[in-house]
């Protein structure tokens, strides 16, 4: 059964279940950084304040999508901004004690500089490997089809999950019906989830505009972490808008992360108001089963 939670206008919903409690973070339009909201039930949650403060910092807005996992003693937050010096979006890094925070700035910057925007970081730990997935976005990547086109790559990570290494590997772009449904001039791949079962790794990720109701989550497999990825056209977008009238629609952006009796579930968004689609979107949670090789999301 689809839980709807009580957290409104926000985005890009993350879930990190700590073993005692629930914590998500979220894009937020209320802050200059990222607040933590801590939950027993997943139903219902309480804001602990602002978890990340960059109110005087590097970036001053676009503050987007933290993800936070728990590592080395410590927690890891990975998140996007735009950046002061050039107005570009780019990935940050934070790290806490505690999953309310106080998160600090690692680097007091962007994490890396690859010379165009990025956003949406994501951490696959995969035994001693770790990886971060991320999207170019489109604003700064104008492909030859005149298209501005977001695509997801991936890096190779440090032990401490603070520094890239390598060189990027193109994972997916969009290049299927159902992922390239058009806003003007831009068509999206982006919000890269990934998780490790039965031999294959399952990459879920977003399609389409935000605000629209033609938003989805579609899935690709792969043998290896860096891919190749097979998108699944058989079963694509896996969540999907409902009929008007049904509260679904645009749905996207998710993270998958287990219950207190571990249960794999998926949190993501849906518009708060289906027929006026806009940043204001509420978070969602669903179950979800891997069975032969397929993915299913009760909705």
């Amino acid at each position: 059964m689809l839980i709807r939670t009580n957290v409104i206008n926000i985005g890009d919903p993350f879930i990190l279940n700590d073993g005692k409690h629930y914590y998500m973070y979220s894009t937020d339009f209320d802050v200059e950084g990222f607040k933590a909201r801590i939950s027993d039930d997943l139903i219902n949650w309480k804001s602990l304040g602002t978890a990340l403060d960059l109110s005087d910092s590097w970036a001053y807005k676009s503050f987007w999508a933290p993800e936070v996992v728990k590592h080395q003693g410590k927690y890891v937050m990975h998140y996007s901004a735009r950046s002061k010096e050039n107005n570009e979006l780019r990935i940050g890094v934070a790290t806490a004690d505690s999953p309310a925070g106080p998160f600090i700035d690692v680097y007091k910057g962007p994490m890396f500089e690859l010379g165009y925007a990025v956003i949406d970081g994501h951490v696959l730990k995969e035994g001693n490997n770790y990886y971060l997935f991320y999207s170019r976005d489109c604003s700064t990547n104008l492909k030859e089809d005149g298209y501005k086109t977001s695509q997801i790559y991936a890096y190779r990570l440090s032990d401490d999950l603070l520094n890239v290494i390598g060189e990027p590997v193109l994972i997916t772009t969009p290049d299927k019906t159902y992922d390239t449904v058009p806003h003007g001039i831009y068509r999206w791949n982006e919000g890269p989830a990934i998780i490790y079962e039965d031999t294959e790794y399952y990459l879920t990720y977003s399609a389409n505009f935000y605000a629209s109701n033609d938003y989805c989550i579609c899935l690709a497999k792969a043998d290896n972490p860096l891919g190749p990825f097979i998108k699944q056209d058989d079963i694509n977008p896996i969540v999907k808008a409902k009929p008007i009238g049904n509260d679904f629609s645009g749905p996207g952006h998710n993270c998958f992360f287990r219950d207190f009796n571990n249960n794999l579930k998926m949190a993501f968004h849906i518009q708060t108001d289906e027929s006026h689609p806009s940043q204001d979107r509420k978070a969602v949670i669903a179950d979800v089963i891997i069975k032969d090789g397929k993915m299913i999301v009760e909705i």
